[in-house]
């Protein structure tokens, strides 16, 4: 199976994850949160350097459970650029009498 490029929108995604679960690590160690979150530490490693843009779902909650995070927290921090682009109105698209039937 070939797997597509990501977006950039969705590299900037894995990288705005990747900082919030270092900052909510904070202090303790890594090979801690992996061990508790029941994940290698070389996947969190990959997760918070962005190296993982999109790392399956159930890695995240385990990782955000871990770290006492709401998946609604993540998902609004993670998001938040992508909305001020996708909150803009859309401009109506002009039909043509001869295009419509």
């Amino acid at each position: 199976m070939v797997r597509l490029p990501l977006t950039p929108a969705e590299v900037e995604r894995g990288q705005r994850l990747g900082a919030l679960l270092r900052r909510a690590r904070d202090c303790r160690s890594m090979l801690d949160v992996a061990l508790a979150s029941h994940i290698s530490p070389e996947t969190l490693r990959k997760i918070e350097s962005g190296r993982v843009a999109t790392p399956a779902f159930p890695t995240v909650a385990a990782i955000a459970g871990t770290l006492g995070l709401s998946l609604d927290a993540v998902w609004a921090e993670i998001s938040r650029a992508e909305h001020t682009i996708e909150d803009q109105p859309v401009l109506p698209v002009a039909r043509h009498a001869s295009l419509v039937s």
